[in-house]
């Protein structure tokens, strides 16, 4: 498949790239930086470009058959960027009438698990308080995904770690998983890959966690 990556040299994004050129895709990585970017590779193209303009995007995206995005707040300071950056892969991917888009977003924006035991949900509420600006932002994102014309799936990840990729994980189509904790980037970008061709996936929030 042809693929555009945007996010690139961030921890999800750059798993994304790694493993879809393993795996054989041709792999477009829009990045602001090439140097942040360690994958290297015969069908990769490094595309600088400016991640707010949704014009600088069109050629990003054109005649890709998915496009697959790592976008999103580092830290409380840069909440707001995953809804402003997404909207601009959604309008140049709604130019170019590029349809399949594979986002992530987080656990908390999914509903709770029946049966999770209570202290899960109070270690919750905390952690929607402290971190509410960012869930905000992504929830902004979602609800722009829900308007959009593109066949959307927002990956919904619990906390994330940089553990060796798996491959063994529990997804659960508009849901979350239950007692789901913790994930590695490297795992979710490999349910990403691996939604990418899934129907049931479109236009749907998945939980995913070991």
């Amino acid at each position: 498949m042809r693929l555009t990556v945007f996010g690139a040299t961030g921890g999800i994004g750059g798993e994304i790239v790694g493993q879809a050129l393993a795996a054989g895709h041709e792999v477009t990585a829009v990045v602001r930086n090439p140097a942040g970017l360690t994958a290297t590779g015969e069908r990769l193209t490094v595309l600088r470009a400016d991640v707010s303009d949704p014009e600088t995007l069109r050629g990003a995206v054109r005649g890709r058959d998915a496009v697959l995005s790592g976008l999103g707040a580092r830290s409380r300071a840069d909440a707001g960027v995953a809804a402003r950056l997404t909207r601009s892969v959604l309008t140049a991917m709604e130019a170019e009438k590029v349809r399949r888009l594979l986002v992530v977003s987080a656990a908390p924006l999914g509903p709770v698990p029946d049966g999770q035991a209570v202290i899960d949900r109070a270690a919750l509420a905390i952690i929607n308080t402290v971190l509410k600006d960012i869930y905000d932002d992504l929830r902004v994102m979602e609800s722009d995904l829900a308007a959009s014309t593109t066949d959307w799936t927002s990956v919904r990840p619990p906390r994330l770690t940089d553990k060796p990729r798996t491959g063994r994980y529990r997804t659960v189509v508009g849901g979350t998983p239950s007692r789901g904790r913790s994930l590695a980037r490297a795992d979710v970008a490999h349910a990403m890959l691996a939604m990418i061709d899934d129907p049931a996936t479109v236009r749907q929030g998945v939980g995913v966690a070991y």
